[in-house]
């Protein structure tokens, strides 16, 4: 069984706005029989914390292009994507880089 584990979650450029406007969140993820990895976690926040328009945010099972995510300030693609196995304290930060115009 995969202990708890707390990460800090970070939405910007305009990517808070689906999420009341509040840019980071200190989150616990409960235990569950695998460990967790970045495409858990989309689900989860896709569940617990996105408020509205989730095609903003998600698309099939990863994020929508046009939004950039770091894992402890190392883009995701260096860390293996959606398969990256979250660690306690990880900080992972979205950032759209979409702007209407």
């Amino acid at each position: 069984m995969a202990a708890p584990v707390s990460l800090q979650l970070e939405f910007g450029g305009g990517a808070e706005l689906l999420f009341d406007g509040i840019k980071k969140h200190q989150v616990t993820l409960p235990s569950q029989p695998e460990p967790w990895d970045i495409r858990n976690l989309l689900v989860w926040i896709k569940e617990n914390l996105l408020k509205e328009r989730p095609e903003l945010f998600v698309q099939g099972e990863s994020v929508r292009p046009g939004i950039l995510v770091l894992i402890n300030d190392s883009d995701w693609e260096l860390m293996g994507e959606l398969d990256y196995q979250l660690q306690d304290q990880d900080n992972v930060v979205f950032i759209s880089t979409l702007h209407g115009g």
